[in-house]
């Protein structure tokens, strides 16, 4: 079992730590009769929202955020939507109630948070999303995202040099628009190679814990099947512990999208081809800063879309060294 002792456990009691506070905190102070909290700390308020914290990528966001915001002396409130839409509108509907400065968002449904993006340009407060973006980009600031589809696309490209007649599934997310990109990407350089064949397109969590019965399953409806594409490092190591627990390992190649400790391990290990690397703590100071431009009366760009980099053996060690 792959996840056994596994670094990310480690991470997320770290992060613990810092989260559960503040959290508790903005769901504390969230009567309108109340001073806000950015008044009773001295200082700016500033809120974020991830549709999880259950993946390194965001808490490495949240750290690129949190840098520049305490810099300047002003608080982050990060909350977990716990991969709940409903959850996350009720999170930064407490959150408007207390005059944050902005907020920074990272949707679970990017089609469903519609209502929530109203209200906050009712009252006023600037909305910048990070990672994955909305459907209505008009009634936020700004959006700060990697370059998901060339994600998906080095994805596939990487996959089609070493297996040309490669026998793929997609493990994606259809209501999350970064994840809809990677496919999108993969799709398209797929379309390159006469002979990779997608078998099925499966609509999957980017989680370990949703991945892995998933897989299951393929390796059970698709014995012909050498590849795998799940959206993201979580997913992919879930892969990677089904296919190991069917005697598989070797023989179906996995590559997908993120750049994470974990996954630079598992190339490392020998066990994931490839991951096709974000920036994370860029995604997040890019954001911050861009808030600050915006509270100062600057303009700032509304698109900003950070690169991307294919990970493989050759340097996944410069991932575990750089972080």
């Amino acid at each position: 079992m792959i996840m056994k002792h596994h670094p990310l456990i480690i991470r997320l009691l770290a992060l613990a730590s810092i989260v559960a506070p503040v959290a508790v905190l903005s769901l504390a102070g969230c009567k309108p009769s109340k001073p806000s909290a950015a008044a009773s700390g001295g200082g700016k308020l500033f809120g974020v929202s991830f549709q999880t914290l259950n993946n390194p990528f965001f808490i490495d966001l949240n750290e690129g955020l949190k840098k520049v915001i305490e810099a300047r002396g002003d608080r982050l409130v990060t909350l977990d939507a716990q991969l709940n839409s409903l959850k996350q509108k009720n999170d930064v509907a407490d959150l408007l109630q207390q005059d944050p400065a902005a907020i920074f968002l990272n949707p679970v449904n990017w089609e469903g948070i519609k209502g929530t993006l109203i209200e906050a340009k009712r009252r006023n407060v600037p909305v910048i999303v990070v990672d994955a973006p909305v459907s209505d980009p008009d009634l936020v600031l700004c959006q700060v995202a990697s370059d998901n589809v060339e994600a998906g696309r080095l994805a596939c490209e990487a996959l089609a040099k070493v297996n040309p007649k490669a026998k793929v599934v997609i493990l994606g997310y259809s209501v999350n628009k970064a994840c809809i990109d990677r496919v999108a990407g993969f799709k398209s350089e797929a379309a390159k190679h006469a002979e990779v064949r997608i078998l099925d397109t499966q609509d999957v969590k980017g989680t370990t814990e949703a991945a892995r019965p998933v897989m299951r399953d393929m390796l059970g409806r698709f014995p012909e099947m050498d590849a795998v594409f799940p959206i993201n490092d979580p997913g992919a190591l879930g892969c990677i512990s089904a296919i190991e627990s069917a005697g598989r390992l070797g023989k179906v190649t996995v590559v997908t999208v993120d750049g994470s400790r974990e996954g630079a391990a598992a190339i490392l290990a020998g066990k994931l081809h490839s991951t096709s690397a974000q920036f994370p703590g860029e995604i997040g100071r890019l954001a911050a800063e861009n808030a600050y431009e915006h509270l100062a009366g600057r303009p700032v760009v509304k698109d900003i879309v950070v690169q991307v980099k294919l990970i493989t053996k050759d340097n996944a060690a410069s991932i575990l060294e750089a972080k």
